[in-house]
């Protein structure tokens, strides 16, 4: 699966609560806490939600990448 965007934002999906609707939530807070625009994140959420559970998450997660600490 592609890109929508070439960003990612710092965030590990792994812990936080397995939800369509949760994901989505943290996904948007770090996006703006990151200077994502709202177009930005919505094209990422339009996306996620054109599909399945399996694509939501395979979408929002194409978009994350957890930094090394």
């Amino acid at each position: 699966m592609k890109k929508v965007i070439d960003k990612s934002v710092n965030l590990d999906l792994v812990g936080h609560n397995g939800n369509a609707f949760a994901i989505m939530g943290v996904f948007q807070r770090q996006a703006r806490k990151e200077g994502w625009t709202q177009e930005e994140i919505d094209m990422v959420l339009e996306e996620a939600k054109s599909g399945d559970y399996n694509h939501l998450l395979a979408t929002i997660m194409n978009h994350c990448e957890p930094e090394e600490l």
